[in-house]
């Protein structure tokens, strides 16, 4: 029940509230059906007692009519007896049978109408049922379809008050998918309303926040470029190589920060969409080992060459990662780039990692701040994998850090 939408509670609710009431009510049929029959044998029971009494005593025409009244039945003239007894013959249903010595009476239906038949020596009467017509059924069946259209009316009602949900729903998921223009809009102030309305302003002051940290960030980059340009341009020209080399290296490492952050802000950001095409792996990995720029020497490729479809920048952006993190901090300063089961993997010698990856893939992580870092080359390749539907892994095996590039089966799938 925790997991189950608000939508689909309703419907269960009002389908299990409508099911009991209609149970209810045939329960009610049933019960109301047993109830006439006990009546109508009650009722029965007592004229028969009543007429075959009251007739031993001769009554004459004044004292009949009284019973008649009082038993709410009405006497049948010889012609209509006559003609009442060939229906009877042909049609007529024995619903009550019953008497003593004193005589018998016996009740008859026929189409829908009761008639009673009274023998008594020399009496034998035909009298037809008069009794007030009954509507307490008819009431009960009124009220019950009235409740049953008043739940359904309920019911619309109640969805359509929660519809605009769906609506508010499919607008935050344009918003979480890159769509930063979305706006969410409500008519009504109430709490949907409200929640439209916080929601909306939620958006704008992401908007306000994102826009100002780009601006932010690219005037940073351009402020910063023109004097590291300056500042390199001038260490070239001096003499000492031993001040010119830390120099250079400094502006370089800066140069490298800036770079990375330009990247970082462009595959972090929501409206980041790559450019998917079908490549081949030795494409993948021959442009970045381009990217790279070292020494093809110190990396061994090992790989079964398939196609894929990904960004090939991007995807040969993230695996030139890996493979300058292998060769910067690996023991031997190089790396092994194989595939294996639909993986890739970049193996170096090394010590295994004191910590759990994830605490390598945060921005800025202290372990990977070294004299050649800054703490972003791991947290670039698992963004760059999270927007291309694959994960980053790792493993350490034989005096070898491994991490592996491998399909995010959730992700494509779920």
């Amino acid at each position: 029940m925790k997991n189950i939408s608000v939508t689909a509670f309703i419907h269960i609710l009002f389908s299990v509230t409508i099911a009991i009431l209609i149970a209810t009510f045939l329960l009610f049929i049933s019960w109301d059906k047993d109830r006439q029959k006990i009546e109508e044998f009650k009722r029965y029971q007592l004229i028969s007692i009543t007429f075959l009494s009251n007739l031993r005593l001769g009554p004459d025409r004044e004292e009949l009519k009284k019973l008649y009244d009082k038993l709410h039945v009405r006497p049948l003239t010889p012609a209509e007896v006559k003609v009442l007894r060939n229906e009877i013959r042909t049609n007529g249903q024995t619903i009550f049978s019953g008497g003593s010595n004193a005589g018998r009476v016996r009740v008859f239906v026929i189409n829908g109408q009761h008639y009673i038949y009274v023998q008594r020596m020399s009496y034998n009467l035909m009298l037809k049922d008069d009794r007030p017509e009954n509507y307490y059924f008819e009431i009960a069946m009124g009220v019950g379809v009235f409740l049953i259209l008043l739940l359904l009316l309920l019911y619309l009602a109640v969805l359509k008050k929660l519809y605009p949900l769906k609506k508010l729903h499919k607008e935050i998921q344009r918003f979480a998918q890159g769509d930063m223009n979305t706006r969410i809009t409500y008519e009504h102030d109430d709490e949907i309303g409200k929640i439209a309305k916080s929601f909306d302003d939620a958006i704008c002051h992401i908007n306000e926040l994102s826009a100002s940290k780009n601006l932010f960030m690219r005037n940073m980059m351009h402020e910063l470029k023109t004097p590291i340009t300056k500042g390199r341009i001038v260490a070239e020209m001096l003499e000492d190589e031993s001040t010119k080399k830390v120099l250079v290296r400094a502006f370089e490492r800066m140069n490298e920060l800036i770079s990375e952050l330009a990247e970082i802000e462009r595959v972090t950001t929501q409206s980041f969409e790559p450019n998917m095409e079908y490549v081949t792996l030795e494409e993948v990995i021959d442009k970045s080992q381009d990217m790279l720029m070292a020494d093809k020497s110190c990396i061994t490729v090992d790989i079964k060459n398939k196609a894929l479809t990904t960004d090939i920048k991007f995807m040969a952006l993230a695996i030139k990662n890996l493979l300058d993190n292998g060769i910067k901090y690996g023991k031997g300063k190089c790396v092994v780039l194989r595939s294996n089961d639909g993986f890739i993997e970049i193996a170096s010698e090394g010590n295994k990692l004191e910590h759990p990856l994830s605490y390598y893939t945060e921005p800025f992580s202290q372990a990977e701040k070294r004299s050649s870092g800054f703490g972003l080359g791991l947290y670039i390749v698992n963004s760059i994998l999270e927007k291309l539907g694959y994960k980053l892994g790792y493993r350490y095996e034989e005096g070898k850090n491994i991490f592996m590039i491998e399909p995010d089966i959730r992700r494509r799938f779920g």
